[in-house]
């Protein structure tokens, strides 16, 4: 074990020390601190979105030290520590790369990512078995994943069993007969929440879908959507400034214009 290593995992075990540790840190459990690690993990995406390689390396640290506090609270409970971690996650790789450990042989990126996913699925048929309950496809896609990711993961556990669209312009169509649905719900004589949010649920579900069928991961798209907007919104808001207002002091009209200045001048063929 390097000695940096070491010495985080020393001072992990330092500041959950009853006897002069850090308050905060002796107070946290593994549910208080499961959100801590998908904020981490969100910075480190973020972080190489941005391109800043130094912020990644810090953001990569943030994400390493929440492994070293779950593995210092299994220690503490004799359950496992860092090294049971990562003696376990080595054996996990070594058993899903026969190609490269083992006597298999993979042409292809593509060979290989067949080969994964079928060893990933005995490995989920063998728990389905331990466990007395039927196996799906649908088997490990946990509940907890951000609703996009998960709604990725689920359209390629079905697709793999040939539940799937096999052209975009039927899922288009799809997308379509969604929207009419929502635009039912939304114009009934008493429209109701849950029904309308059913209604969107499906539609995004579909647009997902098409994101998938056409290799667009749509959370990097909404990401770079987002972005757009934060971008275009600070000009109007900038544009605004240089007449001496604020938006909430401007007329709809009057910040579209500007929204649609700030658009040409990004990119003229913009649409």
């Amino acid at each position: 074990m390097s000695n940096n290593l070491s010495r985080l995992l020393d001072i992990m075990a330092k500041l959950r020390d009853p006897d002069g540790g850090c308050p905060w840190d002796l107070e946290q459990d593994f549910a208080t601190i499961a959100p801590h690690t998908i904020e981490e993990a969100y910075e480190v995406a973020d972080a190489i979105q941005s391109g800043d390689m130094m912020a990644v390396k810090d953001e990569l640290g943030d994400l390493l030290f929440q492994s070293v506090f779950y593995a210092q609270m299994g220690k503490e409970r004799g359950l496992f520590d860092f090294d049971a971690i990562a003696g376990h996650i080595a054996d996990k790789m070594i058993r899903r790369h026969p190609h490269v450990f083992g006597e298999v042989n993979v042409a292809t990126a593509d060979d290989q990512v067949r080969h994964w996913e079928e060893l990933k699925a005995r490995e989920r048929a063998e728990k389905a078995a331990a466990s007395g309950k039927p196996p799906s496809a649908l088997d490990g896609v946990i509940a907890g994943l951000p609703a996009l990711t998960r709604a990725i993961k689920l359209q390629k556990r079905a697709a793999r069993v040939g539940f799937d669209w096999t052209r975009a312009e039927e899922i288009l169509d799809k997308i379509e007969e969604e929207i009419g649905e929502l635009r039912v719900e939304i114009t009934a004589a008493t429209p109701t929440k849950e029904r309308m949010q059913d209604e969107l649920g499906d539609l995004l579900f579909a647009l997902v879908n098409l994101a998938r069928r056409l290799d667009i991961d749509p959370e990097t798209a909404l990401r770079g959507t987002n972005a757009k907007f934060d971008r275009r919104f600070r000009q109007v808001e900038a544009g605004l400034a240089a007449q001496g207002r604020s938006p909430a002091e401007a007329s709809l009209e009057e910040m579209e214009a500007l929204w649609v200045d700030a658009k040409r001048r990004e990119r003229p063929d913009n649409a």
